[in-house]
């Protein structure tokens, strides 16, 4: 799983860096060929935009770096961590939930509907962070709090043992 996040944070690095270096300075160029450039919506959209490429870039690079110290054997196999899906069941209502800890740039469901993401970095990511099965974690909401037990906890290494 951590492996996958890299090559995907590397993949969005090679097409980023291909933007700045080749895209951008074509459409910065031609913008400026239209003449004055304090009235030109084209170069300031271009300049804009290859700011924000340059900032999403040092994100990028930055999360890359903090991923590349993480080893799966550094993830604890007992409690939720980066990559495990959680099952909860809400104190008060007895409802079940099942949540997939990720990092917030990669949040997708899976296909069958059955969980939903959650990034670590969340209110509720950071209340199931540590948590184990059996515990129950508070987390604070705009409506007041919501008090969850873990009843079923996947890590990332069962689910590597899942995958095809």
């Amino acid at each position: 799983m951590i492996d996958e996040l890299k090559n995907r944070l590397q993949a969005e690095v090679e097409r980023l860096n291909h933007e700045i270096n080749f895209v951008l300075p074509k459409e910065i160029e031609r913008a400026r060929a239209h003449g004055d450039l304090r009235e030109n919506s084209e170069y300031k959209a271009a300049l804009e935009r290859q700011q924000f490429v340059t900032s999403r870039l040092s994100h990028l690079r930055l999360r890359l770096s903090k991923l590349s110290s993480v080893q799966e054997s550094d993830i604890p196999r007992d409690r939720v961590g980066f990559g495990s899906r959680v099952t909860v069941q809400d104190v008060d209502t007895k409802q079940r939930e099942t949540y997939a800890l990720t990092l917030g740039e990669f949040i997708e469901g899976d296909d069958d509907g059955h969980e939903t993401p959650v990034s670590m970095a969340s209110p509720l990511g950071k209340a199931l962070l540590g948590a184990k099965v059996g515990q129950s974690v508070t987390t604070a909401l705009p409506m007041g709090q919501r008090r969850l037990k873990v009843v079923e906890l996947e890590t990332v290494h069962d689910l590597a043992g899942k995958r095809p």
